[in-house]
């Protein structure tokens, strides 16, 4: 696993402009895990400049308790990619968000610039997956999650991007995308990282943003990115493991813990042989559980 612990689940993340002062204002009163500043999709060109001091501004004066802070910056070989990462490190954020992250180099060459900033060890690095070549490089990349000094500690599925990049048709049930997002989230796990699910952008559909969420779950993904506080509810349950799952899962770490199991590889668990790899799974599931 990476070196990077969750301080708490990543069920609901919820994208907000960071130039959008009412947006910004609200982030304390909602229950979302974490909230993703944005300054590169949602900020026009000539606001970039403003977007970083307002982004500075709220977190010096009004920084939130209750969620984790990401920054997305623009990508590093933009004209803003710079002075973004620079204000992003200086507000010490729990992660830096990456556009459009082709393959390895690009998640490397923001690390190398991040220690050249002498930043933090605990800063982690996020990479969204929205290029052709992203989708190709998905293995190399999430890999790099095995390292602790590269930094990266979850993958970001970028739905928009890869419908607009692929030509691939968006339907509701989104049958040509999912192909890619199980490779993303097969590609987070073997490297020991996360993976959250692509935003929704009918938010006024209640319906399908649920049935897009239980999908999500059911695909493996450790939460979903959101673009509306209406939404953060629906994540929240979704992503959340069930009494019962809990209760399941914490029946196997204490059959492992029980001093006669102690380095066996399989012991019986409620009529039926559980194995080293079950543990593994339980104690995920429990972590996201905040358990």
């Amino acid at each position: 696993m990476t070196g990077f612990a969750l301080s708490r689940p990543r069920r609901s993340v919820l994208y907000v402009p960071a130039d959008n002062q009412k947006a910004l204002a609200k982030i304390p009163t909602l229950d979302c895990d974490a909230v993703i500043l944005d300054l590169e999709d949602a900020v026009a060109p000539e606001a970039k400049d403003d977007a970083r001091e307002t982004m500075r501004r709220f977190l010096r004066e009004r920084r939130p308790e209750n969620c984790d802070i990401v920054i997305r910056i623009n990508a590093l070989a933009s004209e803003w990619g710079t002075e973004d990462l620079l204000a992003a490190r200086a507000v010490r954020p729990d992660a830096i968000l990456l556009p459009k992250v082709d393959g390895p180099r690009d998640v490397l060459d923001a690390d190398a610039a991040l220690d050249e900033m002498d930043a933090p060890a605990g800063l982690a690095l996020w990479a969204m997956v929205e290029t052709p070549k992203a989708l190709f490089n998905l293995s190399a990349t999430a890999e790099l999650g095995r390292d602790p000094a590269a930094r990266l500690a979850c993958l970001v599925a970028g739905t928009n991007d890869l419908v607009k990049e692929t030509g691939v048709l968006a339907t509701p049930d989104r049958r040509y995308l999912v192909p890619w997002l199980l490779q993303m989230v097969a590609a987070a796990r073997a490297a020991g990282i996360d993976a959250l699910d692509g935003v929704m952008n009918d938010f006024r559909d209640a319906g399908a943003f649920e049935n897009e969420c239980v999908e999500g779950r059911n695909m493996g993904f450790d939460g979903k990115t959101l673009i509306h506080p209406s939404q953060i509810e629906v994540a929240n349950r979704t992503f959340m493991p069930s009494a019962s799952e809990i209760a399941a899962a914490e029946e196997v770490v204490a059959a492992f813990a029980r001093p006669e199991n102690a380095g066996k590889g399989v012991v019986a668990v409620g009529g039926r042989m559980v194995e080293r790899l079950h543990l593994a799974q339980a104690e995920r599931l429990l972590g996201k559980a905040g358990r």
